[in-house]
């Protein structure tokens, strides 16, 4: 790996580090603002700040093993982030799309597994309604992990065409 890659990979991991800091200063604001209970209306009928704490997983599932839950998940999402940091130093410094959703996923990750250690809950303030349609409280980590995990999908739907696109005519795929 040259100075240019890992100047590159450096970059994407200080953009990393930026969306956790965003994160954590976002949530820290919805603890001072918003744990009193009192809801704040960005946009009526659509968008509001309102404190949650998630003990669990995403949709707060698994949220009723108590300690157990805390230091399980924990463990799995630091496992999560080692691996999400090992392959980002796999990918290739061409691959932009691959490297920005690990990166992605790597802040996300990072910033509940911080609430989660620091709490032993995540800190969710960001209230999504349209009509009588309500999605989940969420963070901006969990935003992070979804467009993280978005990207990753386009990137593999994408290779898997690239390759199937440059393929010569009745060939077939290597075994993997």
């Amino acid at each position: 790996m040259n100075s240019r890659s890992i100047f590159w990979k450096v970059a994407y991991l200080a953009i990393a580090g930026g969306v956790f800091m965003i994160d954590q200063a976002s949530k820290a604001w919805a603890v001072r603002t918003l744990r009193t209970g009192d809801a704040v209306t960005v946009i009526s009928g659509f968008l509001n700040f309102a404190y949650a704490e998630n003990t669990g997983v995403a949709f707060s599932m698994f949220d009723d093993h108590g300690a157990t839950g805390r230091w399980g998940l924990s463990a799995v999402a630091i496992i999560a982030g080692v691996l999400v940091l090992f392959y980002f130093w796999r990918t290739p410094r061409t691959d932009d799309r691959m490297l920005g959703s690990l990166a992605l996923l790597l802040a996300g990750i990072v910033g509940n597994v911080t609430d989660r250690l620091r709490l032993g809950f995540v800190v969710d303030f960001i209230d999504v309604q349209f009509g009588n349609w309500h999605y989940p409280t969420f963070n901006v980590a969990d935003m992070a992990i979804v467009c993280g995990a978005l990207l990753l999908m386009i990137d593999v739907f994408f290779s898997k065409k690239k390759e199937a696109e440059t393929r010569p005519v009745g060939s077939v795929p290597e075994a993997e």
